[in-house]
């Protein structure tokens, strides 16, 4: 395949926004734009390398970004810009190794792009040396006079609408900056100077460039928050179980050495059993007791880390997927703090996540209640659930 790197411009000020500073550092449902577009160009399996565009003044709130969400694997270079887009795409461009063919030139404001989009526009460079993401206009595109009256109605069927990525042959974009450079031209994207000095540009067009939205407005991070954050659950869950001399005492898939352990049908781990209600209750898909009941014999001693690892493939078909969680366990004795390591990742295995998605602490009561006489444990758990 033809190797392909991406110039992704994120120098601009944002001022529609109604935000301080550049609205790429902000977040949308709890991730910043920046990083969201990053990973939705990563997330096509073509571009090996990033160079991003940054303003000058932005490079320490670049380096808190890294700091809070991590650095992208793909980005190589960060490189300042210029006093226009086309100025700081320029700059970009010239960071690019000169041995790759191909340059994807991407807005950072254009956070949901999906994989399809920019495979299509890559596709079309490779074939015709560019591919310019754009969409077909669906509604009557009318021309007006300059009192806003409309004097004329387009033929929409030979309209399009342009987005990022644009794609095209390093060599020729270039070429194309070069010149309008030398000529002092501006234009308000990559494609209007490759059409000025190269002639007609290729688009790959795609139904779904339509969730390729630019975050511009207020309005825009209102709607793309409300198609992200619809896909997300969260349920809590709770489980108690009575100490009992001769019993194992399991926690968290951990098998504890104490004087007494949980009583119950299966292994009794109050942990795993309160995060596997919060999962279900995430899903809609009732509690434990339902889908494993204690009448059962099938469940008699069985190991709660199996029955977790049920509960992720009833997620999976019901078209979810845990996306962190968090559990507390409440005990008097014995002292947990050495087992919370091995319990976050007895979790994280059972439920295929990260270890950093899952968190597992523990607490007493200070001697008050059942946990404090040391009569029993509990355990609660909040999960936060994605749709697949």
């Amino acid at each position: 395949m033809t190797r392909c790197w991406a110039v992704v411009v994120a120098a601009g000020r944002g001022e529609r926004s109604g935000l301080e500073g550049n609205k790429v550092f902000f977040p949308v449902a709890g991730r910043s734009v920046l990083s969201r577009s990053l990973d939705a160009l990563a997330a096509c399996g073509r571009i090996e390398g990033i160079v991003l565009v940054l303003a000058g003044r932005d490079f320490a709130a670049y380096e808190a970004l890294v700091r809070r969400e991590g650095a992208h694997p793909l980005v190589v270079r960060a490189v300042e810009g210029g006093d226009t887009r086309q100025q700081s795409a320029y700059n970009g461009l010239l960071a690019v190794p000169e041995d790759v063919k191909l340059v994807a030139i991407h807005d950072a404001a254009r956070a949901m792009t999906p994989p399809d989009v920019v495979l299509q526009a890559i596709g079309s460079a490779e074939r015709y040396g560019s591919g310019v993401a754009a969409t077909a206009v669906t509604d009557t595109v009318k021309r007006v006079d300059g009192a806003g009256r409309a004097v004329e109605t387009l033929n929409r069927e030979s309209l399009r609408t342009v987005q990022t990525p644009q794609v095209f042959w390093r060599s020729l974009v270039l070429s194309a900056h070069e010149r309008a450079r030398a000529e002092g031209f501006e234009a308000t994207d990559d494609a209007a100077l490759v059409e000025r000095y190269h002639g007609a540009v290729h688009l790959a067009v795609s139904d779904e460039g339509r969730k390729n939205v630019k975050l511009t407005t207020p309005a825009d991070f209102e709607e793309v928050e409300r198609l992200i954050l619809p896909n997300l659950r969260v349920g809590q869950g709770f489980d108690a179980h009575r100490l009992a001399p001769g019993r194992a005492l399991v926690l968290g898939g951990v098998t504890i050495e104490h004087e007494a352990g949980l009583d119950g049908h299966s292994d009794a781990d109050a942990a795993a059993h309160a995060l596997m209600d919060a999962l279900l209750g995430a899903a809609g898909l009732g509690d434990i007791g339902r889908h494993f009941p204690d009448g059962d014999e099938a469940y008699l001693g069985i190991s709660s880390m199996a029955l977790l690892a049920e509960v992720a493939g009833k997620l999976d078909r019901a078209g979810f997927r845990a996306v962190n969680c968090d559990v507390t366990i409440v005990a008097q004795r014995p002292k947990l703090a050495p087992y919370m390591d091995q319990m976050k990742r007895n979790f994280a295995r059972a439920l295929g996540m990260a270890e950093g998605a899952v968190n597992v602490k523990a607490t007493s009561t200070e001697r008050m209640g059942y946990e404090g006489r040391e009569e029993g444990i509990s355990a609660s758990a909040i999960a936060l659930i994605a749709a697949t």
